[in-house]
């Protein structure tokens, strides 16, 4: 299971105080309101616990200012760097809801148990997830490496992230 989720990326600075604009990639920017802390993934120079002091909204963005940093010059380096919550402190989750980080990379099986493929990404669309799976039956050809599997209750029968198997009907016209 993922440790970590990403819940924006700083864009560029915001001022001269140390504020950055950050890309939220949550579904739900408001949660940025909630947050007292996040990660900095630096990349090489590895992760820095930061302080969450002050959030404000401008558009698409969410300017946040950190208790660490009071200056451009310290925040200048860290654009386009992630920003990720442990798992404990991601949005909690109703039943029947999974995280998307989690369910890829899943074995996907029909109902009989036979393996079909695995599930390489989540595509979310408006009205419902899709489920992009690059097939591994013994029926894949070239030309139908790729399966997209709409995310309905119809189709997806079962997700058991335990063992990370998602069972679905394979409906007419899938393959």
């Amino acid at each position: 299971m993922t440790e970590y989720f990403q819940v924006g990326v700083i864009a560029s600075t915001h001022g001269l105080k140390g504020e950055v604009n950050v890309f939220p990639t949550t579904q739900d920017p408001d949660r940025f309101l909630d947050l007292k802390k996040v990660i900095l993934d630096t990349g090489r120079d590895g992760k820095k616990e930061l302080t969450i002091e002050k959030v404000r909204f401008n558009k698409k963005f969410v300017i946040v200012k950190f208790k660490e940093f009071n200056d451009i010059n310290e925040v200048e380096r860290f654009r386009q760097k992630e920003l990720i919550v442990r798992r404990e402190d991601a949005i909690a989750l109703e039943e029947g809801e999974y995280y998307l980080a989690d369910l890829e990379g899943m074995t996907i099986v029909d109902e009989d148990g036979k393996e079909l493929g695995i599930l390489k990404q989540v595509i979310q669309t408006g009205a419902n997830d899709v489920y992009e799976m690059k097939r591994t039956d013994e029926d894949a050809s070239e030309d139908s490496e790729t399966v997209m599997i709409p995310g309905i209750k119809e189709c997806v029968k079962n997700i058991d992230l335990e063992n990370k198997i998602m069972t679905i009907h394979v409906m007419d016209g899938l393959f």
